[in-house]
Parts: structure tokens; sequence; C-alpha cells
């Protein structure tokens, strides 16, 4: 992944534990995964998506 070895990943993990500490770590994680989650999110949803269909109303669902 990013054509970094296990050297490298061992010592980026060890500076940002120095960094941070063992207690905030997984609330990083955290919060970058979901900012990673959120802009998938948001790039899925304007795909195929013209700027004139974006500025329309949802069309209202009627009883037939």
């Amino acid at each position: 992944m990013f054509g970094l070895g296990y050297g490298e990943w061992i010592l980026i993990f060890g500076v940002l534990l120095l960094l941070f500490g063992g207690r905030k770590l997984p609330e990083l994680a955290r919060g970058l995964g979901s900012s990673i989650r959120e802009f998938r999110q948001a790039m899925r949803g304007t795909e195929g998506e013209s700027p004139s269909q974006k500025s329309l109303p949802p069309k209202e669902k009627t009883l037939e």
C-alpha cells in the first residue's frame, strides 16, 4: 500500500504513538474512517447527475 514496507509502517505508527498517545489513537482512527466514509458517500451521490438535476426538488409520490 503506497509503496511502503513494514519498517516504514512501524516507524509511522511509532511516531503517531509518541505524538498522540495510546488512548487517543483509536479516536483518531475512527474520525479518519468516518471522514473517508462521508467523502465516498458524497462522491457516489453526485455521480451521473447534471447540475440541473441537483437543483430540482424530488418528485411527489401519488397514490393511484
